[in-house]
């Protein structure tokens, strides 16, 4: 069966007709970090029907140590068998929606405000496909196994092997993912030493969010499995490229692409309108630990909140288009260490305020950014330089409030939403 497809009684019949022992149950803290409890077969039916508890206080962003419980439900079309796991003895896993003890969806669960979003959006007549651009580095390990700040090669863009040492590394991902039904584009050495990306085929809006994090559990794993060590920090060397998370975005009326076209449809405008405006707003969800910060307006990273065609040095391009199919937009400023159900909810709300409000589109920047001189810039605004001020900025604004609930609200408003730039390994 292929993604998707799987019933709660199918999934239970495929585990027990395939050999599976152990089930890991994976959910998204606020950060965007993977979250993993494990269960044998025989609690899976109790997982689908009544949750699998666990402390929430532990988890940040989520609920006080005077209210503590809450519950993971697995999602059933999420299934999928870890190929880098035993073959006899099967592991599956399953991402999870996060419920109340009562059965009640909770508030400040990202997947399902996102899933939540897509349905409302195609009661309107709107959808979306979402494909995700990756870039992460790869750092030799010590004797003990533990991360070194060495690249894994001193290769750049598009280089071949053997200068080029992450080929057989990509390719076992690329393999890796195939086999669970994520169906990467294209993979390559990206500019910095040891830095590599993997594109993805698009696809549904929460599919994009759970593949990005299986991509991530994946490249982490079999880095591991090679002695090396992946790395997703937005900036891990200075003077060297940085990992961006380019966000591709196709935006759909009654099945027609809006972006499709030479001409720009008024929706497409004002959608575009809608993201350029809330800009500023939304950073902090896209870019969200101080190491963010040091990424852009460096090594065709965004600085400046304006968009064009096919311009790399813009917020948003247009990328160029081979068919109708692939017409689309790229925000190019978020990084792989968001929380991708957040990120991309906060980017598609953005979008569909504008088409609400009637947005009217700023002219493109036709011009070299990293390179044009103050008096080109003609007044640009300029994204936050660095995450206190985009929390001010989100703070100050109205839109948070218009999208996220309480729950989330008060967490990033409160003294507990502080983050430092984690220690060299973590992320």
């Amino acid at each position: 069966m292929e993604r998707g497809t799987y019933t709660e009684q199918e999934a239970i019949q495929y585990i027990r007709e395939n050999d599976v022992r152990f089930i890991k149950l994976f959910f998204t803290d606020v950060y965007g970090s993977v979250k993993s409890i494990s269960i044998q077969p025989s609690e899976l039916e109790m997982a689908f029907s009544r949750g699998i508890s666990f402390d929430a206080s532990a988890v940040k962003g989520f609920l006080s140590v005077a209210k503590s419980d809450l519950f993971i439900v697995p999602d059933a079309s999420t299934l999928c068998v870890l190929p880098w796991r035993p073959q006899v003895g099967r592991v599956v896993r399953f991402f999870c929606n996060i419920r109340y003890a009562d059965g009640k969806p909770f508030e400040g669960d990202a997947r399902k405000i996102l899933s939540d979003f897509v349905e409302k959006s195609r009661e309107k007549g709107l959808s979306f496909n979402i494909g995700t651009e990756c870039e992460f580095y790869l750092f030799k390990c010590d004797d003990k196994g533990e991360p070194t700040k060495e690249p894994f090669d001193k290769a750049s863009y598009c280089d071949l092997a053997p200068r080029d040492k992450g080929e057989n590394v990509r390719r076992e991902i690329c393999l890796t993912l195939e086999q669970m039904g994520v169906h990467p584009e294209t993979s390559h050495h990206e500019t910095g030493p040891g830095q590599n990306e993997v594109d993805f085929r698009y696809s549904d809006v929460l599919n994009a969010a759970d593949n990005l994090q299986t991509f991530k559990t994946v490249v982490k794993t079999i880095a591991a499995r090679n002695g090396l060590f992946a790395c997703f920090l937005p900036k891990p060397i200075d003077g060297e490229s940085g990992n961006g998370l380019h966000l591709n975005i196709s935006l759909m009326k009654n099945g027609a692409n809006l972006f499709a076209g030479d001409k720009l449809s008024d929706e497409a405008k004002s959608f575009l309108a809608g993201i350029l405006f809330r800009a500023c707003e939304i950073t902090a969800y896209m870019n969200t630990i101080p190491n963010s910060y040091c990424r852009l307006g460096e090594f065709e990273a965004p600085k400046y909140v304006s968009w064009s065609r096919q311009n790399r040095s813009q917020l948003i391009r247009l990328p160029a288009a081979r068919s109708d199919d692939e017409a689309r937009i790229e925000y190019r400023a978020s990084d792989p260490v968001c929380n991708p159900y957040l990120a991309i909810y906060a980017l598609l709300s953005a979008g569909i305020e504008g088409i609400e409000n009637k947005r009217v589109l700023q002219d493109s920047v036709d011009i070299d950014l990293f390179s044009a001189k103050e008096g080109e810039l003609g007044g640009i605004k300029k994204l936050p330089a660095n995450l206190d001020d985009a929390w001010t900025v989100a703070k100050n604004g109205d839109f948070a409030e218009k999208i996220f609930p309480k729950v989330l609200l008060d967490f990033f408003n409160s003294s507990e939403n502080t983050i430092v730039d984690p220690e060299f390994g973590v992320i």
